[in-house]
């Protein structure tokens, strides 16, 4: 989760998160280039005492600064296409949970089994317990397992909301009246933070997501204890 003074983004949960994180790295380090090249010539022009009044155009200039900039978008596009597609492949799921957004609130709905479904409230602050997390603790977790693919359904009752959660780097509308697809699998077990982020009302900032993530085995287990007190 985010933690105080950070300047990155928080540590990749999974696969495409990492690819967004070195598809950033390389995106800043072009960036950086061009802000110190243009930073080279400004300073030159600035500073030097040559001059030649008679210059009317460069033939070569031109298509320098014609051709480079077209060479730098590319660089850049190629890899941002890849991982857009890569955001969109879903191949065979393991598990289908339908996340749908209320004000304000979010339920589950493990689409898989039958009767496994519940709603998630956040915890209110004066019932948290030692080392849990003012505004983003949950009552009921969305648990998953890990190495899975896991495909998410997004929708929502009455307003838009947005189901994002930054580890996993998703980040999908909830529309009413529309189901929104999307993926991820989770790299390692762990606890992972989200929130609404659509402004969808009064209460916008107090439905946080939480997504605990377990070894398949011990998932199987929770599924049917859940099952079962059902």
């Amino acid at each position: 989760m985010a933690h105080p003074s950070q300047l990155g983004f928080q540590d990749a949960a999974s696969p495409l998160m990492e690819e967004l994180l070195h598809f950033h790295d390389h995106a800043l380090m072009v960036m950086f280039l061009i802000s110190t090249f243009v930073l080279y010539i400004i300073v030159a022009m600035v500073s030097t005492k040559l001059t030649n009044k008679f210059i009317l155009d460069s033939q070569e200039i031109e298509i320098i600064w014609t051709v480079l900039p077209a060479a730098i978008l590319i660089l850049i596009a190629l890899p941002s296409l890849r991982i857009l597609y890569l955001m969109d492949e879903i191949n065979d799921p393991h598990l289908t949970i339908k996340a749908v957004g209320h004000q304000w609130y979010w339920s589950y709905e493990y689409t898989d089994y039958a009767d496994l479904g519940f709603d998630s409230y956040m915890v209110p602050t004066q019932d948290l317990s030692p080392g849990q997390f003012r505004l983003l603790e949950v009552d009921h977790r969305m648990v998953v397992p890990t190495e899975s693919p896991i495909r998410m359904l997004i929708s929502a009752e009455d307003v838009l909301h947005s189901w994002a959660v930054p580890a996993l780097g998703i980040k999908m509308d909830a529309v009413p009246g529309r189901l929104n697809q999307t993926a991820f699998i989770l790299a390692r077990p762990g606890v992972f933070y989200g929130q609404c982020s659509e402004i969808c009302g009064a209460n916008h900032s107090f439905m946080p997501i939480v997504i605990e993530a377990i070894p398949f085995e011990n998932f199987e287990s929770w599924s049917c204890t859940l099952l079962l007190d059902s």
